[in-house]
């Protein structure tokens, strides 16, 4: 992840002169070493959240906090990646003079919003959870978990956050869709690696919790599941360095 902003700030060398020309216009420029210097505080901090909580213990947490939101923080740092990475997209040309610290700040945004939804928000407020797994022969498998019939009766899901994690789940790659038409169609090819990254990332996380939402039932077909799964999984994972090989997948269920 940071390699890839790292790759951004040698290639800026050669942006295009008129965009150069054109920090004069703005307000303010801020130096993408402070923004990298940020969001890696930002990362320290979600790393220590998820390992304050061994995988299941959620549930028992969830009942000594208040029954509206029993995740709020979970759903704040949720939806606070998701729409930021949005905004600062669009409306930070508004403020910030360089090119090259938007696209910093955004690929950051997305790559936090995509391992916190795949880690955190996913297993706490859904009871779902997808990874990738690599056996003692080098292969590669992709495990799809959804909650057991058992323990989802023990302690169900909250609606209110189920409907929050979905609702969120669906919008944002809906909206990264029409940004790329947006910058396909009034030329800005510069942005378009970053909302392709940005529509890839988002569309990995929405199969990925399909994929552990009916894994126990026929309403994906095995035909989708494999294509999807052998293109966007490792498509997104491409992106990330450590990641990649021959897929597989195993449903399984957890308490």
């Amino acid at each position: 992840m940071l390699s890839s902003a790292l790759v951004v700030l040698v290639l800026a060398r050669f942006h295009s002169p008129v965009e150069q020309s054109s920090k004069s216009n703005n307000i303010f420029s801020i130096n993408p070493r402070i923004t990298l210097k940020f969001s890696s505080s930002i990362f320290r901090k979600i790393i220590k959240m998820a390992d304050d909580f061994s995988f299941g213990s959620e549930n028992e947490t969830a009942k000594s906090n208040n029954n509206f939101l029993p995740h709020s923080n979970t759903i704040f740092f949720h939806c606070l990646f998701r729409f930021a990475a949005i905004l600062v997209y669009i409306f930070g040309g508004l403020f910030i003079s360089s090119f090259v610290t938007i696209f910093i700040a955004v690929l950051l945004l997305l790559s936090a919003d995509f391992w916190t939804v795949k880690n955190i928000s996913g297993r706490l407020l859904v009871g779902l959870r997808w990874w990738n797994q690599v056996d003692d022969d080098g292969q590669s498998r992709w495990i799809f978990e959804s909650r057991s019939t058992r323990s989802l009766e023990q302690n169900p899901i909250n609606t209110k956050e189920s409907t929050i994690f979905w609702f969120t789940l669906f919008l944002c790659p809906v909206i990264w869709i029409l940004l790329f038409f947006t910058a396909f169609f009034s030329l800005k090819l510069s942005w378009l690696p970053l909302v392709i990254i940005a529509v890839t990332l988002n569309g990995a996380n929405l199969f990925g919790y399909l994929r552990c939402k009916f894994s126990g039932t026929q309403q994906i077909s095995n035909l989708a599941n494999q294509y999807f799964a052998a293109n966007m999984m490792k498509r997104a994972f491409s992106m990330m360095p450590g990641f990649g090989g021959k897929q597989n997948t195993q449903n399984t269920g957890f308490e």
